[in-house]
């Protein structure tokens, strides 16, 4: 599969799992959770030859762990960033490293300093454990900057931090009062 085919299916792949199900006439549970088949048939809509394999291949090749079958690999979600209503996974509570990084666009700074960090779409602010991964994450949508939080304070104010499968922090938002830079 070529991978110019690969990322755009990928990229469909999360928009039906996180924001759009019912493009694919997908029903998800409220964990996130698919039919694996039904899901196929989705992608094999809109992009022609789709199998289980190539489905396997975007979920073990996906650097970020986006995806996850259950244990029996009949079901299929995306692991968070969920904009949709019907999804309410319920993630593990953790006590969060000292430090963690939220890498976004230069543009979007005057935002979030004045408002500190919202879920916006998403169902919560997703945080990462070092710099490297928020840089990834901060240029995809521009000029990079790292914003650098102080979780340990946050969690002993009382906020929650919750771990996704795939190793993102996740917290309800974070206010600019804990913002290190």
């Amino acid at each position: 599969m070529a991978n110019d085919i690969k990322t755009q299916q990928s990229k469909y792949i999360a928009l039906l799992l996180r924001h759009k199900p019912e493009a694919g006439n997908l029903v998800l549970d409220k964990e996130g959770y698919c039919n694996t088949a039904d899901l196929i048939r989705a992608v094999k809509r809109e992009f022609g030859k789709f199998t289980l394999e190539d489905l396997q291949d975007i979920v073990a090749s996906d650097s970020k762990g986006r995806y996850s079958f259950n244990t029996s690999g009949s079901k299929i979600r995306a692991n968070q960033g969920h904009s949709t209503d019907q999804v309410n996974i319920s993630f593990k509570e953790v006590t969060p490293p000292d430090v963690l990084y939220h890498g976004t666009a230069t543009r979007f700074l005057d935002s979030i300093y004045k408002e500190g960090l919202k879920p916006m779409s998403r169902q919560y602010v997703h945080l990462s454990k070092d710099t490297e991964t928020a840089s990834k994450v901060g240029e995809r949508h521009g000029s990079l900057y790292i914003i650098y939080i102080d979780a340990k304070r946050m969690y002993e104010d009382g906020y929650k931090f919750y771990l996704s499968d795939n190793g993102v922090y996740l917290t309800k938002a974070v206010p600019t009062k804990y913002f290190m830079n």
